[in-house]
């Protein structure tokens, strides 16, 4: 057993950075796990019986935390377990049932009968099926099997005198058993709802049960006593707090003026209720706060007025809270605790920083003075003796879980022998056909040799002579092994890191580039696998851009091959919401951000053409040689501009020479009449055209 003083509490720095972990988002650390079924002994508190999420029994010592006995039902993965309870000493039904009064009647041995006389060894196991298992640890062994409910088990109780069992299910009734006989001694139903929880008085005649609602139970004429409000959820702990009332000047009828603390799922109030003798009282007097959901409870009960209560609260995030109060009266405000005790690496090494470690149940001594704490792996826990000190607020112990277990395997004991084989005999090895090795025979006496064995001339031989000689053929091998693995490999190691969540592994498969081995390696995966592998990817696509766009080929390789298993899926909006919700969001921007690329290309590719034209050096554009050739259409040009240029005086010519064309022919038309006359005058006659003719 781990020493508290051999690591020392952690500073406040540490103890900080370890709370804050625990309150990191689920991508950032391992969450813990949901509780798993677990008790404690009654009495030293010698072992602890703790039911892990493979559907095995484990009994571990608490003292060295070694396996006392592990039990596998037979039906561990359908009928799984859901609660524990540990004999009291001396209860009755810790041997077999008693035969019939027909058989021979044969004295106990002195073995059987202490056997009898410790009830410390049997175990009660509630399962999911409705069925109850006795097991006796001291056998190893079933000792009956009890059935009555219809469906799961929520709680069990013993009796601490009678032996008898009562047990409550979802069936919404209760049952006494009585264990010798493994019969049904008494059913009723216990509440509308499922019942969720028992509790039996320390007197022994009342039994308090709870689904949301808590009622208590008067079991002689199996009729409710009291009722109290409860929570709004199930109730899952129900336990009594005092043994004698405050007030020790009235008279004690066995219940009334007892305190019990009760706890509720997805709660993380406890509510401390007083049993009265008014009916009409049925709410609580205080109440204890702790950080998250309980899932381990523990006390040390108050014998006395002065004596306080001291309770340890193990809560799902991992963390142990202690409280210390003595119960007077009533309190309106929730009481906080007087100490929180974590667990957490050290931080050296790789991982600087120190990550906690989970406590899984605890339980106070039989000195009341130090705490049995149970932390690290369901499957492989840690068990260590701390004291309790309410002084400090806040204790950090700092733990190395993996050189803890590696000493324990250090610590144990071999079994395997190795068998002595003649020399003629010859193993075939499997998996290759026709190849046999013979064994040399082994003599005890001789001592095993562990250095590399030499030929004949000193020589150390190969690894190639050792193939040959074996008959094996090397370049096959070296064929076989060179280069990466096969799709099948990577499709056994992609479903491999999915179910042990191997960070490692998955970020080798899913780095794959090629499109090929892509496709091959997810068609060739298991249906089963899809949906984690969806949610993996999901997670990595809200990463670095260069992972999601990797991410996007894995994906679109799921979604185009396992779409027809996708669509058989009845709530596949719900698991694949994040999905649809990461490629909406990423989807909005898509157009935003094209218009804003092709704004970007056009400034960036002139911007790139305004520097090249600036690069290019100055060139002389003076000519060294011109030529010029005279036209007439060049003449006529230049005429034709001249009279565009001067409209107006063109129109002045053109009157001008019209008026001296007028006074012209004014004047051509007198000198023909005088001619006309003269002609007249002379007798010349114009009528003869002859004459005409030739005096033209």
């Amino acid at each position: 057993m781990a020493s508290a003083s051999a690591a020392g509490a952690c500073s406040r720095e540490e103890a900080s950075a370890v709370a804050a972990a625990a309150a990191a988002p689920t991508g950032a650390l391992p969450v813990f796990a949901a509780a798993a079924p677990c008790a404690f002994s009654p009495g030293g508190r010698r072992l602890v019986a703790l039911s892990g999420p493979d559907g095995r029994l484990r009994v571990w010592e608490t003292g060295s935390s070694r396996l006392h006995h592990e039990y596998v039902p037979s039906a561990h993965l359908s009928a799984a377990c859901t609660c524990l309870a540990w004999a009291p000493p001396g209860a009755g039904g810790g041997g077999r049932p008693s035969p019939s009064k027909e058989g021979p009647q044969r004295k106990k041995r002195k073995s059987e009968a202490a056997e009898a006389g410790e009830q410390l060894d049997l175990l009660a196991i509630g399962t999911a099926v409705g069925s109850i298992l006795l097991y006796s640890t001291i056998r190893g062994e079933l000792q009956s099997k009890l059935s009555g409910h219809d469906r799961k088990i929520n709680c069990v109780r013993w009796h601490q005198d009678n032996g008898c069992l009562y047990s409550c299910s979802d069936d919404k009734h209760i049952v006494e058993w009585n264990t010798q006989t493994c019969k049904v001694k008494c059913k009723w139903k216990g509440d509308n709802s499922s019942v969720s929880s028992l509790c039996i008085s320390p007197d022994g005649k009342m039994l308090l049960s709870a689904g949301r609602s808590i009622k208590l139970w008067d079991l002689e004429t199996k009729e409710v006593y009291r009722h109290f409000t409860g929570h709004a959820t199930a109730v899952s702990t129900l336990m009594f707090v005092t043994v004698r009332p405050p007030n020790e000047n009235q008279p004690f009828d066995g219940i009334t003026g007892l305190y019990f603390l009760s706890g509720a799922v997805h709660d993380r109030l406890l509510n401390v209720w007083q049993v009265r003798s008014d009916r009409k009282e049925r709410n609580a007097v205080m109440s204890f706060m702790a950080t998250d959901e309980p899932i381990h409870i523990d006390l040390t009960m108050s014998e006395s007025k002065e004596e306080p209560v001291k309770l340890a609260v193990v809560c799902r995030d991992g963390q142990l809270h202690l409280f210390e109060q003595v119960l007077n009266g009533s309190c309106k405000k929730p009481l906080t605790s007087k100490c929180t005790i974590q667990v957490a690496t050290s931080g050296e090494g790789s991982d600087t920083t120190p990550k906690p470690i989970p406590i899984l149940a605890a339980a106070f001594c039989s000195d009341k003075e130090s705490l049995l704490l149970m932390y690290g792996n369901s499957l492989q826990p840690v068990i260590e003796r701390v004291p309790v000190n309410t002084t400090e607020s806040h204790m950090c112990l700092v733990r190395d879980i993996q050189k803890t277990l590696m000493l324990k395997t250090e610590m144990a004991v071999t079994k395997v022998k190795t068998p002595i084989i003649n020399s003629e005999v010859k193993t075939l090895m499997p998996g290759l056909p026709g190849h046999s090795a013979a064994i040399k025979p082994s003599f005890r006496g001789e001592k095993m040799e562990t250095k590399r064995k030499s030929t004949a001339a000193g020589r150390e031989e190969s690894i190639e002579d050792r193939l040959g000689a074996m008959d094996i053929d090397v370049m096959k091998m070296k064929q076989s092994t060179g280069g990466l693995p096969q799709t099948d490999n990577f499709a056994v190691l992609l479903v491999q890191g999915l179910e042990s969540s191997d960070p490692e592994i998955l970020n080798k498969v899913l780095q794959t580039k090629k499109e090929a081995i892509i496709k091959k390696t997810v068609a060739r995966m298991p249906v089963y696998s899809v949906i984690p592998l969806l949610h993996e990817l999901t997670k990595r696509l809200q990463g670095h851009p260069y992972s999601a766009s990797q991410m996007v080929r894995w994906l679109k390789a799921v979604l185009t091959i396992h779409a027809s298993y996708l669509s058989t899926l009845p709530d596949l909006v719900p698991q694949l919401g994040m999905l649809y919700q990461l490629m909406e969001s990423r989807v909005k921007t898509l157009q935003k951000l094209s218009r804003l690329h092709g704004k970007l290309y056009l400034i960036v590719t002139q911007v790139a053409a305004l520097e090249q034209t600036q690069d290019v050096p100055d060139v002389n554009q003076t000519a060294k040689l011109v030529y010029e050739e005279e036209s007439s259409e060049e003449g006529s040009d230049d005429e034709m501009a001249g009279e565009n240029d001067s409209d107006e005086n063109w129109d002045e010519e053109d009157e001008k020479e019209e008026s001296d064309e007028n006074d012209e022919r004014d004047e051509l038309s007198g000198d023909e009449q005088e001619m006309a006359i003269e002609k007249e005058i002379n007798g010349e006659s114009d009528l003869d055209p002859e004459n005409e003719s030739e005096e033209e």
